[in-house]
């Protein structure tokens, strides 16, 4: 398989596994407390693969232009605009059906992509798209206890506009996060990639971080007594958007994402064979579809 596959696999697994380790510290502070740790704690092991991807070059590291820098500030307002909205959707009574609309991000990732940044989609790479969303869709709903026909009917709800609203500025920092790379128009996409990284992480860590210290200052003890836990949400949180940034800027922001759907799957199979607990039908049915979706896009989209 190619290597953007890969890391996109790569980046689903730390994915899952930070989302673990943000649960565990959100029982001590805020979400906007938690979701800073994954900056503050990522910053230095992204630097670390800054060094380590550019330790053997020979040429110059490129230039960073206005561009580059209006692109990286798109990127992390984008990535903050999305958790906050995806933050509201739990103060909200039908919460679970907005978040079921949050997993549109990959099919709004690939609309959004073919529209507006030339980010042409063959047939079969749609097929593998929708069909992964729609598996995605299908598990989140399990989880939630919510049926298919109470996501139509909530389909014009309040929740169900800020999900999809979470899910589009997801989807547009995955698209601004590449346009970013790949306007250093460098030929090594390691090094284009981790610049755009640290650059990106460094605005959200100081931008979170004034608003944290400004309102939750309080909150500040309780990450240090839980160290230990920030420093693994840092360090997973690091190894997937490494993987993110290095995979988008290789290939497709929307095919990154149909491939990242992995990780809904991932999280099924921690379920079962660690907690032990049971997958239901609609879970069974989800996971073929993303896992259908995944092999459609693998072997015929181009």
């Amino acid at each position: 398989m190619a290597l953007w596959v890969w890391l996109s696999i790569m980046a689903a697994a730390a994915q899952t596994a930070r989302t673990a380790g943000q649960k565990h510290l959100a029982g001590s502070m805020s979400s906007w407390s938690a979701t800073w740790v994954r900056f503050v704690f990522g910053l230095p092991f992204v630097i670390g693969y800054l060094l380590v991807a550019t330790a053997d070059r020979a040429d110059p590291l490129p230039t960073l232009h206005a561009t580059f820098f209006l692109w990286c500030a798109g990127t992390a307002a984008a990535q903050i605009i999305a958790t906050v909205l995806l933050v509201h959707l739990f103060s909200l009574r039908n919460f679970a059906v907005g978040t079921s609309y949050a997993r549109t991000e990959a099919f709004l990732t690939a609309l959004v992509g073919a529209s507006l940044f030339g980010e042409v989609i063959d047939a079969a790479g749609w097929v593998a798209i929708v069909a992964s969303v729609a598996g995605v869709v299908l598990i989140s709903l399990a989880k939630q206890g919510v049926s298919g026909m109470a996501l139509i009917r909530s389909g014009l709800n309040r929740a169900a506009g800020i999900g999809v609203l979470s899910g589009l500025f997801f989807a547009l920092a995955s698209l601004f996060l590449r346009r970013a790379s790949l306007s250093l128009e460098d030929a090594d996409f390691l090094t284009t990639a981790s610049l755009t990284l640290v650059t990106v992480v460094t605005i959200q860590t100081v931008v979170l971080g004034g608003y944290i210290l400004a309102t939750r200052s309080h909150e500040l003890p309780a990450m240090a007594r839980a160290w230990k836990a920030c420093v693994f949400v840092g360090l997973t949180s690091a190894i997937g958007s490494g993987g993110w940034f290095t995979a988008m800027t290789i290939e497709r922001a929307a095919y990154v994402k149909a491939v990242g759907q992995i990780e809904f799957i991932f999280a099924i199979l921690v379920s079962t064979l660690i907690f032990r607990e049971r997958s239901t039908a609609r879970e069974l049915v989800g996971m073929s579809l993303v896992g259908g979706g995944i092999i459609v896009l693998l072997v015929f989209a181009r």
